[in-house]
């Protein structure tokens, strides 16, 4: 199978080398330093104790790599357009995309009954994504794993492995079946999902809030819970969250203290918008808080929490030059 990898970041290059190893034939779009290492040295892995480096071939054009059968799109949401502007050399009419990205994804109401067809502005204002990779050859994936740079090209796992996969436009297909085996076969703890926007909103619904209160605060997950005048903020706008969810056919039945505990229980975790912000590289705010705003608008549910985090959180990210002017 020819796979190729859209952003060689750190879940990126995890995958990669996986798929790699599982005699997948994986090439890998990449820039600057990053392209520099996988040409001279391949990519490379980390794993406890042990490192594997696999060849790939590399290319800043993806027209270099030609129609492939899987393209694994890693990035970051503020780069999807410019993905969208390049990708089409890599995707033929039997091409499958996955998506292993944060937030809510530009195909989200594609699986979502009377909602489908309906544009987020959000995340893909022009369109311009969609009419690149259409929801029908999309198979969404949400990553629950840590996973870092350690330089470029050579990423370093932390802890867990599950990948679960589900068709951007409804139920399973042969197509998802078939990777999921796939990617369960190269080491990965893969689930088929029955609507794979129950599975991206149930991760967004803890990362919405942490992400971005953390950015502005320089805080630790632990610090920000252990506030309470910030922990009772954080409820209220998963409550909104929730209740948006319910709208739309994705009823969550956790209270927002028990997703509490459970993101206690990981210790000082340092999220990966504040790592962006330190870094000084552009936010995830709009597939991470935006987009629930623009669905609680399309559900008819007030946001009045979710605009507070939003509006702080955006201006905070402006002044730092890390989102685009208004």
């Amino acid at each position: 199978m020819k796979v190729c990898i859209y952003g060689a970041g750190a879940i990126g290059g995890w995958i990669g080398v996986k798929l790699a190893q599982a005699g997948c034939d994986v090439s890998v779009v990449a820039r600057g330093a990053t392209l520099d290492v996988l040409k001279q040295q391949g990519l490379r892995l980390i794993e406890k104790d042990a490192a594997h480096t696999v060849k790939v071939a590399a290319s800043a054009e993806p027209s270099d790599l030609g129609v492939q059968d899987l393209v694994v799109v890693a990035v970051k949401a503020p780069a999807m357009e410019s993905v969208a502007a390049h990708i089409a050399p890599l995707i033929g009419s039997e091409t499958t995309v996955l998506t292993a990205m944060n937030g809510v994804p530009w195909w989200f109401c594609d699986g979502l009954g009377e909602f489908a067809g309906k544009r987020l502005s959000s995340v893909d204002p022009h369109g311009n994504i969609a009419a690149a990779i259409p929801s029908a050859q999309t198979v969404g994936c949400v990553v629950h794993a840590s996973c870092f740079v350690e330089t470029p090209g050579v990423i370093r796992h932390h802890q867990g492995k599950g990948l679960i996969l589900g068709e951007a436009t409804g139920a399973p297909t042969a197509r998802t079946e078939a990777l999921v085996s796939l990617v369960s076969k190269a080491g990965f703890d893969a689930t088929l999902s029955q609507l794979i926007q129950r599975d991206v909103w149930f991760k967004l619904w803890g990362n919405m809030t942490m992400n971005p209160i953390s950015a502005i605060t320089g805080a630790t997950t632990d610090r920000i819970l252990s506030d309470d005048l910030v922990r009772g903020f954080v409820t209220s706008v998963m409550l909104e969250a929730k209740e948006i969810g319910a709208r739309f056919g994705i009823p969550i039945e956790q209270a927002p203290q028990d997703r509490h505990a459970v993101t206690l229980k990981l210790g000082a975790m340092k999220t990966s918008m504040l790592q962006d912000v330190q870094a000084g590289k552009a936010v995830e705010l709009d597939a991470l808080v935006a987009s629930v705003r623009e669905l609680g608008a399309m559900t008819g549910v007030p946001t009045p929490f979710t605009d507070a985090l939003l509006g702080l959180a955006r201006l905070h990210a402006r002044t730092l030059g890390l989102y685009p002017a208004a």
